[in-house]
C-alpha cells in the first residue's frame, strides 16, 4: 500500500506494509477428540486443524483414549495425553481426571498465549483452575446441554445444581462461545456472561447429493421410487427417540414402503433394535461412510430438544437431504419452511408427527426441498468458522477487564 502523510515531503513516496498478525500459541483442552464421535469432538478438531493450518502453534489437551493411544504426528500439532476413565454408560468415551499440578507445570515450562476449554468435566475444571494460578487467559465454550440431560437419566433434581456449576465456571472466563443466537439470549437469562455466538460449518465437498448411492438404499429394500427416512445421532434418552418412531409409524400409514434408517450407538440400540427389528440399525458411521448413507435418504427427521446445535442438522442439508425438525438449534437458524424442510414450535409432538408426514406425502415438494436444501448449506464453510473464532481468541487475549479474579497478559 503506498500513501502519504499530511505533513511529509510530497515528493517523498512512503511504502506501507501492514504487519502480518503474529502467530498465536493456543492450548486446547478437551474430554472429547475424534476418533470419538460426536457433534463437540467433530467440531473441535475442526477448530483445531484449522488453527494449525492458519499456522498458529497448537497444543491440543486431551485423556488417552485407549491403551495404544498416542500423540499424533509432529507435523499436525502438538498433542498431550492425560490419563482417563471411562464416561457411565457410554464405555467408548473416555473423561478426564483432576489434573491441575500437571497443566500448571505443562504451561509453566511452555505458556500459552490463551488456554481454550472445549468441555466442563474433571480435566476442564482442572484446566480453568491452573489457568487462574498461572493469570493466563481463557475462553470456552457451551456445547452440550448437561443441565437438561438430567431429567432423562432420572436425576432431574440436579439439574439447578448442573446450571449453577456450569454458570460459575464459564463466568470464570473471557469468553464463552456458542453456536446460536437463540442459545446466547437463554444462557443470559440464566445469568451467563461474555457469550459469544461462534456458528458451525460444514464439509461441503464431503457431504454432497453426489455421494447418494442406489446399491445402499437397495441394502435397506428400498427402491428407487421409496421413501427412505434417515435419523443419525447418539441412541439414548435426550435424544427422543419414541417420537421419532411415532412419527414414522404415522407415516408408514400411508407410505408401507417407506423404510426407517437409524446412524449411531448408545445405551437404547439393543432396546430399540428388539422392540422395531424391521428399522435398519446401522451403528456409528464416519467419513464418506457416514455422507454417503445420509446422502441415501429422502428426508432427515430429527426429534431431539436437547441439542446445542446439531452438526448433523448441516450435514443433511449439505447432502441435499430436507430436514424436519423443532424450531431449536441449527434447525431454527438453519430451516426455511417449505425451502429446505419444516420445523414445529418445541415440544408441540403433533404437530412434529403432521409435518413428517406432510413431508412424506407431497413427493414433488421433496424434490424441490432437495434442491433447497443444498443451496442452503453452500455457505456454510468451515473457513470462515476458523477466522471468526480466531479473531475472538485475539480478542480475549487483549482484554483489559479482570473478571473472577484472573488478571490479564500484558
Amino acid at each position: 500500500m503506498y500513501g502519504f502523510t499530511e505533513d511529509a515531503d510530497p515528493e517523498l513516496l512512503v511504502h506501507e506494509y501492514p504487519a502480518p498478525s503474529r502467530s498465536l500459541r493456543v492450548s486446547f483442552v478437551t474430554e472429547t477428540y475424534p476418533p470419538e464421535v460426536n457433534g463437540v469432538s467433530m467440531t473441535l478438531a475442526r477448530l483445531v486443524e484449522g488453527l494449525h493450518a492458519r499456522n498458529h502453534d497448537v497444543q491440543l489437551v486431551r485423556p488417552r483414549q485407549r491403551g495404544t493411544d498416542a500423540p499424533g504426528a509432529a507435523e499436525r500439532f502438538h498433542e498431550v495425553l492425560m490419563r482417563g476413565l471411562p464416561v457411565p454408560r457410554y464405555p467408548s468415551l473416555r473423561m478426564g481426571v483432576p489434573s491441575k499440578r500437571h497443566l500448571v507445570r505443562l504451561w509453566s515450562l511452555h505458556r500459552p498465549d490463551i488456554v481454550h476449554i472445549a468441555t466442563e468435566g474433571p480435566l476442564g475444571w482442572s484446566a480453568l483452575q491452573a489457568c487462574r494460578h498461572l493469570k493466563l487467559p481463557v475462553t470456552s465454550d457451551f456445547r452440550t446441554n448437561f443441565h437438561a440431560y438430567s431429567q432423562h437419566y432420572g436425576v432431574g433434581w440436579l439439574r439447578k445444581p448442573i446450571m449453577a456449576y456450569l454458570r460459575k465456571f464459564h463466568n470464570a472466563t473471557r469468553r464463552t462461545f456458542v453456536p446460536t443466537w437463540a442459545l446466547q439470549q437463554d444462557l443470559e437469562r440464566c445469568g451467563f456472561q461474555r457469550l459469544r455466538v461462534v456458528s458451525r460449518g460444514v464439509d461441503t465437498a464431503l457431504f454432497h447429493p453426489g455421494r447418494r448411492d442406489q446399491m445402499l438404499r437397495q441394502a435397506w429394500g428400498a427402491g428407487p421410487e421409496d421413501l427412505v427416512v434417515l435419523c443419525v445421532g447418539r441412541l439414548a434418552p435426550e435424544k427422543n427417540l419414541d417420537l421419532l418412531i411415532r412419527a414414522f409409524d404415522a407415516l408408514s400409514g400411508e407410505h408401507p414402503s417407506a423404510r426407517l434408517v437409524v446412524v449411531g450407538d448408545g445405551p437404547l440400540r439393543a432396546t430399540l433394535q428388539s422392540r422395531r427389528p424391521e428399522f435398519h440399525f446401522v451403528g456409528q458411521r464416519t467419513g464418506e461412510d457416514l455422507a454417503r448413507h445420509v446422502a441415501s435418504a429422502d428426508l432427515f427427521v430429527f426429534p431431539s430438544m436437547t441439542e446445542t446445535f446439531g452438526n448433523v442438522v448441516t450435514e443433511a442439508l449439505s447432502s441435499g437431504v430436507p430436514v424436519v425438525a423443532y424450531d431449536h438449534a441449527a434447525a431454527s437458524q438453519l430451516l426455511q419452511p417449505g425451502v429446505n424442510g419444516q420445523h414445529v414450535p418445541l415440544g408441540q409432538e403433533r404437530a412434529f408427527i403432521e409435518a413428517v408426514a406432510a413431508a412424506a406425502r407431497d413427493r414433488p415438494a421433496l424434490q424441490r426441498w432437495r434442491i433447497g436444501a443444498r443451496r442452503s448449506a453452500e455457505s456454510l464453510d468451515w473457513s470462515g468458522v476458523v477466522a471468526r473464532f480466531e479473531a475472538e481468541l485475539r480478542e480475549a487475549i487483549n482484554d483489559p477487564v479482570v473478571q473472577a479474579g484472573f488478571v490479564p497478559v500484558a
